[in-house]
């Protein structure tokens, strides 16, 4: 039988971790609700300025191209790994790092045997996942969920691509988590540069159209590409951010739930034991008065 003291304590202890857990859960939707705000507005924007790249890239010339298109032998490979500052928030990061060890285990399998493979840790679990693993990273922008704002994601951004332009690596790939509801969150493996070029099927059902470019072809390219570019990678961001969010929201719940039912576990143990010891204290006086009896 546990004793009563212990058991007092454990109640204590719980009862403090459900508080903590109940206020981690209302930090996280208040979070959630303005990070929730920010990609369903990023949304529409990104399919749009996508949809407009697919549309131009499906009519421009053959003799006009982007560094940004450019399709070579997969040698060296970027992979941006995104996932959170912090934990507590179930299976939010250990789902992004199982992804990209799928990633590099059925498509990048050789140039991850020949060393090949760089990572780009955005959030600090992600630095602190290939730091503990010794794999070849860049760790200069760990901590981006500090001061996430399209400013700060944009140098980012450009020094992905332009490290893709001038031949550093060959593919970029983004593992991230995307935003579905509170309670899902899918796990995304995109192929971010070089830009994919549009399905055959996509490109005849829009061929009717004739297209106008002002001020020319080249400039609209130029301009184009890399701006889809950089509102990509931070829609990826601001997706992993509010998924974060529903994602600890979530594991809060549960584990004040839990809490709860671990309080009337041991709730109903001390009342067990309390009642026991009690019992027992009569039973001896009771045996004792008898005891008295007898020997007079």
């Amino acid at each position: 039988m546990a004793n009563l003291k212990e058991v007092k304590e454990r109640i204590k202890s719980v009862s403090s971790t459900q508080q903590i857990t109940k206020a981690m859960k209302m930090v996280a939707a208040a979070k959630l609700r303005r990070a929730q705000d920010r990609i369903i507005k990023m949304r529409p924007y990104a399919s749009r300025l996508s949809g407009i790249l697919d549309n131009v890239s499906s009519n421009l010339e053959d003799s006009i191209s982007s560094p940004y298109t450019e399709q070579r032998d997969v040698e060296q490979v970027l992979v941006v790994l995104i996932t959170s500052d912090r934990g507590l928030c179930g299976a939010f990061n250990s789902s992004v790092f199982k992804a990209a060890q799928r990633l590099l285990k059925e498509k990048y399998g050789s140039q991850h045997a020949n060393n090949q493979i760089t990572f780009l840790p955005l959030g600090k679990k992600a630095f602190d996942y290939v730091k503990r693993r010794q794999l070849k990273h860049i760790p200069d922008h760990a901590d981006i969920f500090g001061r996430l704002g399209f400013d700060d994601t944009r140098g980012i951004a450009e020094s992905v691509m332009q490290a893709f332009a001038s031949g550093t690596f060959d593919r970029v790939e983004l593992v991230y988590n995307s935003f579905k509801n509170v309670a899902t969150q899918l796990v995304q493996m995109e192929q971010f540069l070089p830009i994919a070029p549009m399905e055959t099927e996509n490109v005849e059902k829009k061929g009717g159209t004739e297209y106008l470019f002002e001020p020319n072809p080249e400039y609209i390219v130029e301009e184009l590409i890399p701006l889809s570019l950089n509102v990509q990678f931070f829609k990826a961001l601001l997706e992993s951010n509010a998924s974060e969010h529903g994602a600890r929201m979530t594991a809060m719940d549960k584990a004040t739930e839990n809490a709860g039912e671990l309080l009337k576990q041991l709730k109903l143990t001390y009342n067990s034991t309390r009642q026991a010891a009690i019992t027992k204290e009569i039973l001896e006086i009771v045996g004792g008065a008898e005891a008295l009896a007898a020997s007079r």
